[in-house]
C-alpha cells in the first residue's frame, strides 16, 4: 500500500499517525500508570487503605493485559483494528470514570481496575501500529516512532494536571476528568483520521488482502519464540528500575532534592529515543540496532550498581535507560511486521506483548522486593543487566527481513 517515497507515505498517512498517537498517549497503557501516584494519596486518605493496596490495581491491570491483549488482537483480526479501537476508547472511559464510584471496598475496586484493563485492551498500540505498518512502509520505523510518542507526551503532563484536577474537583473528579480524556479527543480523532486499516484500498478502492503468515504459522516459527523469550528479561530490565529509581538513586548517595530534578529526564530521554530509534531502524538492520540501543541501559545498570553517585553519572544513567525505553514497542511493532507480515499482525503482536508486559509489569515489584530482603537494589541491577544483554544479543539471530508474496484478490 506504501509505494513511493517516504515524503509521499507521510503526505498520505499522517492522518493514521496522528491517531495512533492520541490512542496510544490517551490510552490502557500510560493512563493509569501516570496518574494513579497522583490520587493515591487522596484515597488512602479516605478510605485508610494502604499504598500497597492501592497499587495493586495496576498489578491486576498487568495481568489483565496478559487476557486483554490476545483477546483485542483476535478481535482485530476478526471485525477490523478500526471497529476494536474505537470501541475500546468508549469503553476505557467509562469504566476509568466508574473508579470515582469506589466506596471503600477493595473488592469493588480490584473489580473495576479488571474491567478498565480488559474493556480498554483495544486501545493498546496492537490496535494502532496496525494501522501504521499497513500505511508505511520505507518509513514504517519513524512512523511507529512517532505514533508511540503518545505515551511520552502524556507522561510529561499527566501529573501536573492530575493534580490540578484533584486541587480543583477532588479525588472523584479526578477519575472522571481523565477518563473522558480518551472519549472527548482520542475517540473523535481516530473516527476522523483512523480509517483503511484493514485490508486497505488501493488506488481503484479494491480490497487488498494483507499478506503474511497466519498465526499458527507463526508458533511453528523459530523467529517467534527467540522474541518471546528475549522480551522478557529485556521489558524487566527496563520496567524494574524507573518506578524505583528515585530510591536507586538516593542509594547512590545523591540528596533527594537533586533527585527530583534527575528524574524529569526519564521522559525527555524516552520521546527522544522513539524519534532516534525509528529513523535509524529504517536505514540500519532492526536487529542491529537494536543491540546497540539496549546495551546503552546496560551501562546505566552497571554504574546504578557500582555507585556511589555523582549527578553527571546519575543524568547519564537516567537518560540511557529513558532512551532505550522508548524504543521497546516499535521494536517489536517492526519486528512482527518485517518477519511475520501483516495478515494476522494484531494477534502474533498481541501474543509477544504478553510478554512484554509480564517483565514490565513484574520488574518493578521484583526490584522493590529485592531492596526490602537486602536493603540494596545492587544485586536485581547486576541481574537485570545480564538478561537485558542475552536478550539484545538473540536478536541478532532473526537473520533478514521476510518478504511476503501479495495474496490474491477473491
Amino acid at each position: 500500500m506504501s509505494a513511493g517515497s517516504g515524503y509521499d507515505e507521510f503526505r498520505r498517512g499522517w492522518p493514521i499517525v496522528l491517531a495512533g498517537m492520541l490512542g496510544v498517549g490517551l490510552g490502557l497503557s500510560p493512563l493509569p500508570f501516570y496518574t494513579l501516584g497522583v490520587i493515591a494519596p487522596h484515597l488512602a486518605k479516605e478510605f485508610g487503605w494502604g499504598m500497597g493496596q492501592i497499587f495493586f490495581g495496576l498489578t491486576i491491570t498487568t495481568f489483565a493485559v496478559i487476557v486483554g491483549g490476545p483477546g483485542a488482537g483476535y478481535l482485530a483480526m476478526r471485525y477490523g483494528a478500526r471497529k476494536v479501537a474505537l470501541s475500546s476508547l468508549v469503553l476505557l472511559s467509562l469504566t476509568f470514570m466508574s473508579l470515582a464510584l469506589s466506596s471503600g471496598s477493595l473488592t469493588q475496586y480490584y473489580l473495576t481496575w479488571g474491567l478498565v484493563s480488559l474493556l480498554g485492551a483495544g486501545t493498546l498500540p496492537i490496535t494502532w501500529t496496525r494501522g501504521v505498518n499497513a500505511w508505511f512502509e520505507r518509513r514504517k520505523g519513524l512512523a511507529l516512532g512517532l505514533t508511540l510518542m503518545g505515551t511520552g507526551l502524556f507522561g510529561i503532563v499527566a501529573k501536573p494536571f492530575t493534580a490540578w484536577l484533584v486541587a480543583g474537583f477532588g479525588w472523584r473528579g479526578a477519575f472522571v476528568g481523565l477518563g473522558l480524556l480518551p472519549l472527548l479527543i482520542a475517540l473523535p480523532v481516530a473516527w476522523a483520521l483512523f480509517r483503511n486499516v484493514d485490508g486497505d484500498p488501493n488506488a481503484t478502492g479494491v480490497k487488498v488482502p494483507l499478506s503474511g503468515m497466519t498465526v499458527a504459522e507463526a508458533l511453528r516459527d523459530r523467529r517467534f519464540w527467540t522474541l518471546m523469550l528475549a522480551f522478557v528479561p529485556i521489558s524487566f530490565a527496563l520496567g524494574g528500575p524507573i518506578p524505583n529509581m528515585e530510591k536507586i538513586l538516593l542509594q547512590g548517595g545523591l540528596e533527594a532534592a537533586v533527585v527530583i530534578k534527575l528524574t524529569m529526564f526519564i521522559g525527555l530521554s524516552a520521546l527522544l529515543g522513539r524519534l532516534i530509534g525509528g529513523w535509524l531502524i529504517d536505514r540500519f538492520w532492526a536487529p542491529g540496532v537494536a543491540l546497540v540501543i539496549l546495551l546503552l541501559p546496560g551501562i546505566s545498570l552497571w554504574l546504578l550498581a557500582h555507585g556511589p553517585l555523582t549527578p553527571a553519572t546519575a543524568v547519564v544513567s537516567i537518560v540511557l535507560v529513558g532512551f532505550a525505553v522508548g524504543m521497546e514497542y516499535d521494536l517489536m511493532a517492526f519486528f512482527v511486521a518485517r518477519y511475520f507480515g501483516m495478515k494476522s499482525y494484531t494477534p502474533i503482536y498481541s501474543l509477544l506483548y504478553v510478554c512484554f508486559a509480564l517483565g514490565a509489569g513484574i520488574g518493578p515489584a521484583a526490584f522493590g522486593a529485592a531492596f526490602d530482603r537486602t536493603g540494596s537494589y545492587d544485586g536485581v541491577l547486576m541481574g537485570s543487566f545480564v538478561g537485558l544483554v542475552l536478550g539484545a544479543l538473540a536478536f541478532l539471530t532473526l537473520g533478514r527481513y521476510r518478504e511476503f508474496p501479495p495474496e490474491p484478490i477473491r
